[in-house]
């Protein structure tokens, strides 16, 4: 492609690519297409997107046209790979300057160039660092942030390969550069801290930009750059810096107004530093050895003491507690039983954590984390009141306990303690007693102070169990504020059903289970709606658990599942129908056949559900196991639920239908419960059976990767459950599509895949003894292949037998025929063919296993001998 006279037509169809009728960008996206293989395309696209005078969305789509080509036919390997002569060209013109007006641009740029660099940085393009590091040096300000955005996806890219030669050259590359980096840093982050102090704002975000970028470098090589970095004293210096940092930015927050541009990038920068911390501790365990008193003061310091007041906010908090954890948890950390069989560095490092956690320290943690974080906030209360259906899918924990501070406070709680349970027991047993008796209603705080108590108690009940009679608590004190009908002690009212939900399966003998079971009837008709969510949650943990007994259950089960019914019906929002429904899927399971009463309405309520739930397909997962143990409940009488259920699993198993990615498990199983409780098989039930030919293909076996999925073996079952309801008519209508399916799996099939096939054939030779072998001939012949041959695993073999046996037992006729095909095939005489698969036969009959097989093998060789003889 000639540069000159490409230019010009190149940058019309770009044009035209950009165009918001279809008629005018489909034929320029073909057209551009067809060019990315053409020699000189990306020369070309390299001169549009630098020329700053055109239409910015025409250089936006150069560039990413330009990086989709690096993806594709950068690497000598690639097919229609670029040539070396245009890639110098290229690498070449991308850093000959650092000067793109658009951020946006810029930004792809950058990545572009990191892309390139993790082909051919170093070896490739020696001078890519060092023009980076001359170019930051500049005095512009935009070339100088340029790059340094290059400077950092480079960084980033190089430090994420794995291979050791590419980790070699990066502890190469980051030893040249890390002196520098570090003063760069420096340099950015103490012309920002003057710049605030004269308060030329806008000055100082311009400098915070190039601290966080200069930081962003400098997490990458300290963290992926050196081996053993804390023999390494700039970066141990940089490390002891970021506390010194932290806190002057954290004052600096102090000065600037929540609406100004600084606040945003400085909170940015904070979280930059205590990740800097995170990933460090996270790669280097014992190099951040030296580093662990300061952390701890540091972190505690800010989130457990009054110096965090005034500057510290959610997402800080939540990276110091992770620090916390993150120290506390370690295995490194951790001396084994044996001492003498433990590290010296872990010797060390556990003495610095024994030294720091003393008693006062402990209680004073545990105390604000149970007192301060645990309480429901202002903002939590008015959602409960307000959208009390998103308070719940919030409390239940719907963010990572890594970024949402409520269950960061809860996960470092549980950690601390259960690694220092016997120090804290007695700290916060002491705050039960405290609480002895019931709680003043109009006394708003100490009903949130009660709530965050007992949250505690609730989450530290495997460390509890030596220390609390729960049994005696639950019948003096919990039952009875399960009864304060207040509308302020809804608070308590849920956190104690959830407490006993946690002590459950800890402590909690079956003898109160009917109590129980009372008080979450009752409660199941409180006035409000997240004390009854809460309750159902509850409910499913004693039904579900293993000390469940159904005749203490019976007595509540039609006012629960109503009740339950009636909750389902109340709540709007998806998550909250699909936890519901859970609830109503786990009663109907444990009752299994006693549920029939009392399933008429919710019967007719899941087709409208199901129509409802149309664009969730969580939602229709929770129908889908609803319906399963719905139909196992039922049994046979699940006949009268097909006008509904037949169409679902129509639907969920037609992997031509999108849905299907989310459908199709649980669309199987409901599929093998349906025919396993069938009475006899309708026409409608035989005609989903047109789903399985798809299923049974290969994008279905590529897709699962190994046949013995769960997904294919319920394939398996499905197709044996038809086999034993109606082999004449299922077979008439299926067996040439099962056998071709069968003919390909075969080609290619794990050993248990070709077992669960060969099991099939098998099953319909025991039910359809004369038309079973004509049905399935042409697989037969591989079989009598694989017995001759003599097949060397085990349970092939043993099946390959079994197959034989009953066509030489039961069709002696069709054996000849294919004893005649293979003598053909193999051109060797009908004896001496015959005589190698007896003797063959003979000699693997220890590979049979099952006394069925073993007798009918035994059969089938004795009713040759007289045509032996003969």
């Amino acid at each position: 492609m000639d540069l000159n006279s490409a230019s010009t037509v190149v940058l019309q169809v770009l044009t035209q690519a950009t165009s918001q009728d279809t008629a005018v960008l489909k034929p320029a996206e073909e057209q551009l297409k067809q060019w990315e293989t053409q020699p000189g395309f990306y020369s070309v696209l390299l001169n549009i997107f630098t020329n700053h005078s055109l239409d910015v969305n025409v250089r936006w789509l150069a560039v990413l046209y330009f990086k989709n080509g690096i993806d594709r036919y950068w690497r000598r390997v690639a097919p229609h790979a670029l040539s070396e002569e245009e890639k110098t060209t290229l690498r070449a013109g991308l850093i000959t300057n650092f000067n793109e007006p658009v951020n946006q641009i810029a930004t792809q740029i950058s990545v572009l160039i990191a892309k390139v660099a993790r082909v051919d940085c170093p070896r490739q393009w020696p001078e890519l660092i060092p023009t980076l590091v001359e170019s930051v040096k500049v005095q512009d300000d935009l070339q100088q942030h340029r790059a340094l955005l290059t400077f950092y996806h480079v960084t980033k890219t190089l430090a994420s390969k794995r291979l050791a030669a590419d980790r070699k050259l990066f502890y190469d590359l980051t030893s040249s550069i890390y002196s520098f980096t570090c003063s760069l840093w420096s340099h950015h982050t103490d012309t920002f801290l003057q710049q605030i102090c004269t308060g030329d704002e806008a000055a100082a975000a311009n400098s915070l930009e190039r601290t966080l970028l200069s930081l962003k470098v400098l997490r990458k090589l300290t963290v992926h750059g050196f081996v053993e970095p804390h023999w390494n004293a700039e970066v141990m210096g940089f490390l002891h810096a970021v506390f010194e940092r932290l806190k002057q930015f954290l004052e600096c927050s102090r000065s600037i107004r929540a609406e100004s541009i600084c606040r945003d990038r400085l909170e940015k920068t904070i979280i930059l530093f205590t990740k800097v911390l995170l990933d460090f501790l996270d790669q280097h365990p014992f190099s951040f050895t030296t580093l662990i008193q300061r952390s701890l003061e540091f972190s505690v310091s800010y989130v457990f003491t009054e110096a965090g007041e005034g500057v510290v906010f959610e997402q800080f908090i939540v990276q110091c507690m992770n620090l916390i954890k993150m120290i506390v948890k370690n295995y490194a950390y951790k001396p084994s039983k044996n001492i003498e069989d433990s590290s010296p560095e872990t010797l060390e490092a556990h003495k610095i954590k024994t030294a720091f956690f003393t008693y006062p320290t402990l209680m004073e943690i545990c105390r604000r984390l149970v007192t301060h974080y645990f309480l429901l906030t202002k903002e939590e209360l008015t959602m409960w009141e307000e959208d009390p259906e998103s308070f719940t899918v919030e409390e239940t924990g719907g963010d990572s306990w890594k970024y949402s501070l409520r269950p960061c406070t809860e996960v470092l709680f549980i950690d601390i303690f259960h690694e220092y349970n016997q120090t804290l027991t007695p700290v916060l047993l002491e705050m039960v007693h405290s609480l002895q008796g019931s709680t003043n209603v109009e006394n708003t705080n100490a009903i949130l102070i009660k709530d965050a108590v007992y949250n505690a108690i609730g989450l530290a009940a495997y460390e509890l169990f030596d220390s609390v009679d729960f049994d005696q608590w639950f019948k003096n004190q919990l039952l009875a504020e399960l009864q304060v009908s207040h509308d302020s002690y809804k608070p308590i009212r849920r956190r104690v059903i959830w407490l006993i939900g946690q002590w459950i399966s800890v402590k909690f003998k079956s003898d109160l289970r009917p109590v129980l079971y009372e008080a979450i009837r009752n409660l199941l008709q409180d006035r409000d709606l997240v004390v009854r969510i809460e309750t159902a949650t509850t409910l499913k943990l004693p039904v579900d658990d293993f000390e469940f007994r159904t005749d203490q259950f019976l007595p509540y089960l039609e006012s629960m599942f109503t009740l339950l019914f009636q909750l389902l019906q109340e709540v709007t929002q998806c998550d909250t129908k699909m936890h519901v429904l859970h609830v109503l899927s786990c009663v109907i399971e444990r009752v299994n056949m006693q549920i029939r009463p009392y399933v008429g309405c919710l019967v007719q309520y899941l087709p409208l559900l199901w129509k409802q739930s149309e664009e969730h397909n969580m939602l229709r997962c929770a129908i889908l196991t609803t319906l399963i143990h719905l139909v196992q409940g039922l049994g046979a009488d699940s006949k009268n639920l097909y006008p509904f259920l037949l169409p679902v699993i129509q639907l969920s198993t037609d992997v031509s239908q999108p849905p299907h990615v989310y459908l199709l498990e649980d669309g199987l199983e409901l599929w093998l419960v349906t025919l396993e409780n069938s009475p006899c098989l309708t026409p409608e039930l035989l005609r989903i059976f047109q789903n399985m030919s798809a299923l049974l293909g290969k994008p279905f076996t590529n897709k699962i990767s190994e046949l013995s999925s769960e997904n294919l073996k319920n394939c398996f079952k499905i197709i044996n459950a038809y086999i034993f309801l109606s082999s004449s008519e299922f077979l008439q209508m299926y067996a040439a599509d099962l056998c071709r399916s069968f003919c390909e799996l075969l080609k290619d099939i794990t050993t248990e895949g070709q077992v669960q096939v060969l099991k099939v054939v098998e099953n319909v030779l025991k039910v359809n003894p004369v038309l079973g072998p004509q049905m399935f001939q042409p697989l037969l012949p591989s079989v009598f292949r694989g017995i001759i041959d003599g097949e060397r695993y085990p349970v092939v073999m043993s099946t390959y037998l079994g197959i034989m046996g009953r066509v030489l037992l039961q069709n002696a006729r069709f054996f000849s025929l294919l004893l005649s095909q293979m003598a053909c095939e193999l051109s060797q005489e009908l004896d001496q063919i015959l005589g190698n698969m007896i003797e063959m036969w003979v000699d693997r009959m220890d590979n049979i296993t099952q006394p069925e097989r073993r007798k009918l093998s035994a059969l089938a060789l004795l009713s040759l001998l007289p045509s032996l003889n003969g």
